[in-house]
């Protein structure tokens, strides 16, 4: 409650934070915020190309909406997890990006950090604004579902807000953190069903640790919020309650995580930047 407090009596710092943040992400670059249009996109074109028609992995058939298209299925779960991975990486280098204004003035650290979430969610709106229209020119209607994809939204952006507390104060202290989080990142993405179905992994032969493999494989949280974008975008259904029950208990231990970590090192913040 203190934390919301501060946040909130430092609203307009954080205003002019995403503004900033806004503001400077594609500056001096000629086509601007297309870029945030054709960086999923063409990694959509080449792991279609790739899967679709190397590998020949067949598209799976949206249930009940009968689509079968792998670039839509990519981008369905491609669109959560770009949000994640920059959530976290610029995240973790806030504090530090920012040493010369926190050394400078008091002010909640938290909001350098919550400023930079909310740009990229500004950002992944967009994108996901324009996957409803394309979906919608195909067929598959999505405007019943956009209510829960904007609650899915709020969910995943605290749950990265929550890990990226963390690892921005951790950062502080060692360095060495944004770069394990570039091998980390690399290892959580194909641990999670984003370029193929969980299908592929449910149907596999691990001998006798089949249910032990399907379990730990379950117990990545991302498995769930990109399994439930997809049901909305996708396959035009309700995410299971199983998987709310996740993403919420994975949030909020998130937050907690964060908040009460990015506390505890907060008092020497200014000496060691």
């Amino acid at each position: 409650m203190t934390t919301l407090s501060e946040l909130a009596s430092s609203r307009e710092l954080l205003r002019n934070l995403i503004a900033r943040d806004l503001k400077g992400k594609y500056k001096r670059s000629t086509l601007g915020w297309l870029w945030s249009l054709l960086n999923p996109l063409a990694t959509m074109a080449i792991f279609t190309v790739v899967f679709r028609l190397f590998f020949r992995i067949p598209p799976p058939v949206g249930e009940p909406s009968g689509l079968t298209n792998f670039a839509f299925f990519l981008l369905c779960g491609l669109l959560p997890w770009n949000l994640v991975a920059a959530g976290m990486v610029e995240g973790a280098g806030a504090l530090v990006g920012n040493a010369a204004v926190i050394k400078k003035v008091w002010f909640p650290r938290e909001t350098i950090v919550l400023a930079s979430i909310v740009a990229l969610d500004v950002t992944f709106l967009i994108e996901l604004a324009v996957l409803s229209v394309a979906l919608l020119i195909v067929g598959n209607m999505v405007l019943p579902w956009l209510p829960v994809v904007l609650v899915l939204v709020v969910l995943l952006s605290l749950f990265v807000l929550g890990l990226s507390l963390a690892l921005s104060v951790l950062n502080v202290y060692f360095r060495d953190v944004q770069y394990l989080l570039g091998i980390l990142m690399q290892f959580w993405f194909y641990a999670t069903p984003i370029i193929y179905p969980i299908s592929l992994v449910e149907s596999a032969d691990f001998g006798r640790w089949d249910g032990l493999v399907l379990t730990i494989y379950n117990l990545n949280p991302m498995v769930h919020f990109i399994g439930a974008f997809r049901d909305c975008f996708y396959n035009l259904r309700f995410p299971s309650a199983s998987s709310w029950a996740v993403m919420v208990t994975v949030t909020a231990l998130s937050l907690t995580v964060g908040t009460l970590t990015f506390r505890k090192f907060t008092p020497r913040l200014a000496e060691e930047l």
